[in-house]
């Protein structure tokens, strides 16, 4: 029944707008940045090819967060694409439930992922609560991502 509810957030979604962003690995994916204990805040999926691990970049400390993948496709030499997910333009999140991620698989979609996040709001000085749902396609390597 998850799965489907998932599934359906993804097929509801399609046209919604997003600010959230993967970008290609860079300062944010510094190994020294990933949560500890790693094991608490780093989890993998389809047989080992997926790695997801919360990253916390200390500032700008209301978007400090972001979201590290590890996944297909491979290269030439057969690395894996490395990614980071935030808000956009070098900000992150300013919360992640990493506890609370879970994950679905649609094979018309990808991998589905569900992760409650916080973000700030500028405008009002406020922290919005919400969940951040993105889709992996290992075969093409692209993500997907929007607040709900």
């Amino acid at each position: 029944m998850k799965h489907w509810i998932m599934a359906a957030l993804v097929a509801s979604a399609a046209s919604m707008a997003s600010a959230q962003e993967a970008v290609d690995c860079d300062w944010q994916a510094r190994a020294d940045a990933i949560v500890e204990p790693w094991e608490d805040f780093s989890r993998t999926f389809a047989n080992g090819n997926v790695r997801l691990a919360l990253l916390d970049m200390v500032e700008p400390a209301a978007a400090a967060f972001h979201i590290l993948i590890i996944s297909p496709p491979y290269d030439e030499l057969g690395v894996r694409q490395c990614k980071t997910l935030g808000m956009g333009g070098g900000a992150g999140f300013s919360g992640v439930t990493f506890e609370a991620l879970d994950a679905a698989y649609d094979p018309s979609v990808g991998l589905i992922f569900d992760l409650p996040v916080s973000t700030y709001d500028g405008s009002s000085g406020d922290f919005v609560t919400g969940n951040l749902l993105f889709t992996l396609n290992q075969a093409t390597g692209q993500i997907d991502a929007w607040l709900d």
